[in-house]
């Protein structure tokens, strides 16, 4: 079965970190270019960061650069968002990307929830 999980999120103090994980199953990751989204209520899905599938060039939103690292383990299927120095701003879903290189073919997971608030 093809699937993103992530998990890692929860309740963390203004200033605090959390580091997600976006665990792919059915698919190689290593074919696939990886972002980071995330979306409040009402709110339009923002680009955080992602990562390229071949040299593993990186990109980050300025909301969110120097402060978050992304970053992937091919051995675990993985990929990771390290977030530092969070703000309460940062409190969204969290959702996981995966697009294959040269195709069409993508895959969403469900997201995981960030909440910063002291």
């Amino acid at each position: 079965q093809v699937q993103l999980v992530e998990s890692g999120g929860g309740l963390v103090q203004p200033g605090g970190s959390l580091r997600l994980s976006c665990v792919a199953s059915g698919f190689t990751l290593s074919y696939y270019a990886i972002g980071w989204y995330r979306q409040a209520p009402g709110k339009e899905r923002e680009g955080v960061s992602c990562i390229s599938h071949t040299d593993g060039d990186t990109y980050y939103s300025d909301s969110v650069r120097g402060r978050f690292t992304i970053s992937r383990d091919f051995a675990k299927n993985t990929v990771y968002l390290q977030m530092n120095n969070l703000k309460p701003e940062d409190t969204d879903v969290y959702y996981c990307y995966a697009k294959r290189a040269f195709s069409s073919t993508a895959y969403w997971g469900l997201g995981t929830q960030v909440t910063v608030s002291s």
